[in-house]
């Protein structure tokens, strides 16, 4: 009963619904710290942490996607290396061809757009929106097996995303970044979409 409790538990956290037996189909928990995917997370976040701010929407839109971006690359390609399910390797050999492209959009934008303008509240909360990433990212439930935890991992990944999208587009005023961040939401939305199916078929193991 304790198990069972425990189990509840746990998944009301990440709110993910799953069924929780004792026996061969029961969820298993691996260590964060142990865990490749999130060790890649954990990378990331401490990346963007670092990151010198501008106070321009665009420019700081386009520095943490572009790093947000590459934490994606790095986990999909330990799905490829690592990974044994064929719909997980098409969906991270999807994501690093769409998001390397991006990569270059971003690179390009930067180099030729200086700073100019001055929003210290787009900061602040796309700062907000990654470490509530960060927290959640925290409380998954994680089991070492490669193509499960890329595809509950990368849900969240790809959500922080999106929040940092439609800030964008409220505080954004280059029309080539609020086009990406456009672009950045339906993809990436359709992506959870198939990301959640792929879980829930397999009972979230």
């Amino acid at each position: 009963m304790k198990n069972l409790l425990k189990c509840s538990l746990l998944l009301a956290i990440v709110g993910i619904m799953a069924s929780c037996k004792k026996d061969n189909n029961e969820i298993k928990i691996q260590s964060h710290d142990q865990n490749q995917m999130m060790a890649i997370m954990h990378q990331m976040m401490s990346k963007m942490d670092t990151m010198k701010l501008t106070k321009d929407p665009d420019n700081d839109f386009a520095m943490m996607m572009r790093m947000h971006h590459q934490g994606a690359i790095d986990m999909a390609n330990l799905e490829l290396k690592s990974g044994s399910d064929a719909t997980m390797k098409q969906m991270a050999q999807s994501i690093i061809t769409s998001q390397q492209a991006e990569i270059t959009q971003l690179t390009a934008f930067l180099a030729s757009h200086p700073p100019h303008t001055n929003d210290p509240d787009f900061d602040m909360m796309q700062m907000d929106n990654m470490k509530k990433a960060g927290k959640q990212a925290d409380l998954q439930i994680i089991n070492g097996d490669i193509d499960h935890d890329f595809a509950i991992l990368m849900i969240g990944h790809h959500q922080s995303a999106v929040e940092n999208a439609r800030l964008e587009l409220l505080h954004g005023q280059e029309q080539s970044m609020k086009t990406m961040a456009t672009n950045i939401i339906d993809e990436q939305m359709k992506e959870i979409g198939k990301f959640l199916d792929w879980l829930l078929a397999r009972g979230n193991k």
